[in-house]
């Protein structure tokens, strides 16, 4: 019997590559899309396709390269995204746009290519969403109104797809540490996921893609990834009020008291 056949979009990242040792680790067989894939060392079961997501020909292309080699797909993980860190008064257009190529319209053009596929397969739909998922953010306009999209278009596509077999599942993680140190923020405040510094109780890749995997198996329609995110699940959904309030306790507190203490380091 041949291995089950998962594709990850953003397999180069941490969390792409700690979701592929997971399910290798239960026999699957895995197919990672990045921009970049040298970091990705050859496996015999795992595939690396250097493609841009947001270039429409060359995910088109990639998409049409996967499935005539492995007609049938089991899962499709949607996990490249970007963050945006900043206030919403210094945000421009051109990012705030560039932020939904990458984390939305990237993974929804991604999901009808592989619409037909995964209803043949009766397999999954899995979009990496986030605590911005379902809450607000602080410093993450951009951020959380794509992340908001992205769980709203699956929500909906859940329904669409549950007569054909599909399951479409959530999974949100708070913080995860997959890029700490790394100071790659743009001038428009755009950066790789897991490098904010403002970040509460951190998971490792490793312990959120054990999270992530077990939920997927389970069929749990939302995988909140992390205490945080179980804590900001229930909180958000009794009481946005109280939600919003510790929010900005723990992220905006922090985010000024960090600022404060640049600013002393520069009068010095």
């Amino acid at each position: 019997m041949s291995a089950r056949v998962a594709v990850i979009s953003g397999g180069a990242g941490g969390l792409g590559q700690a979701l592929s040792t997971e399910l290798r680790s239960e026999g699957w067989h895995l197919i990672l899309l990045d921009r970049d894939i040298t970091a990705l060392s050859a496996k015999p079961d795992q595939e690396a396709i250097a493609c841009d997501l947001t270039d429409r020909v060359q995910l088109a292309s990639a998409c049409a390269d996967i499935l005539a080699r492995h007609p049938r797909i089991d899962l499709v993980i949607y996990n490249a995204g970007v963050t945006q860190i900043g206030p919403f008064s210094d945000l421009t257009e051109a990012a705030h746009r560039k932020v939904f190529e990458i984390n939305y319209f990237a993974a929804t053009a991604m999901a009808r290519h592989f619409l037909q596929p995964l209803r043949q397969s009766h397999g999954t739909h899995l979009a990496i969403s986030s605590v911005a998922g379902f809450s607000p953010l602080y410093h993450r306009t951009a951020y959380a109104a794509s992340k908001h999209a992205l769980e709203g278009f699956f929500k909906s596509l859940r329904s669409e797809e549950a007569p054909h077999g599909v399951r479409v599942q959530i999974a949100a993680p708070s913080f995860v540490a997959t890029n700490i140190g790394r100071t790659q923020r743009q001038a428009d405040g755009i950066a790789r996921p897991g490098a904010a510094a403002d970040g509460v109780d951190y998971l490792t890749p490793e312990a959120a893609a054990r999270i992530i995997v077990t939920g997927l198996k389970r069929g749990h329609p939302m995988i909140p990834v992390g205490r945080v995110a179980r804590l900001a699940w229930w909180i958000n959904r009794a009481s946005p009020r109280l939600f919003q309030r510790l929010m900005e306790r723990n992220i905006a507190d922090r985010d000024r008291n960090r600022v404060a203490d640049r600013e002393g380091e520069g009068t010095l």
